[in-house]
């Protein structure tokens, strides 16, 4: 795999859906109304640090459309946007799961969980779709690095 060592833009921020929801959002349930005020959260967040140079990973499930949309818009007012789908079919999701979480929606202890009793709504608009079903980690963020490269956010270490 190639060594990425120069970035086109600030510093890298992780936000991760999870951690987000813990700090930012511990009033937030997963309902839809839910789910949406809380992409729209981390899209502020991005947008924010965005506008300042910086470049930001959201690491979420954002299951509707619409609002991948808004947070879109919102982030380009400043910066480019890369929406990349992890395509994952739900069998695999649910044999990846450190949480348990899609065995306690399956036995309803979770409502309105996404793929279970909430849909996902594919995106048309991914720059970059990954299906990851067949692939290790490893390979599907050398497929995430090489578009980045591709689209001039990054350059390699080889090209220097």
């Amino acid at each position: 795999m190639k060594r990425f060592a120069t970035l086109r833009g600030g510093s890298i921020t992780l936000l991760d859906g999870d951690q987000v929801r813990r700090q930012l959002s511990p009033d937030l349930g997963f309902s839809k109304a839910d789910r949406d005020l809380h992409i729209r959260r981390i899209g502020s967040l991005a947008s924010e640090i965005t506008r300042e140079g910086g470049i930001v990973v959201c690491a979420v499930i954002a299951p509707y459309d619409s609002v991948r949309k808004e947070v879109r818009r919102l982030v380009e007012r400043s910066g480019r946007f890369v929406l990349v789908h992890v395509s994952t079919p739900l069998s695999i999701c649910e044999q990846r799961d450190p949480k348990g979480l899609y065995a306690k929606a399956r036995a309803g202890v979770i409502r309105e969980f996404t793929g279970i009793s909430d849909p996902y709504e594919i995106p048309g608009d991914a720059d970059l779709t990954i299906d990851t079903a067949g692939i290790t980690p490893e390979e599907a963020t050398s497929k995430i690095l090489q578009y980045l490269e591709k689209e001039c956010f990054l350059t390699s270490a080889e090209a220097r």
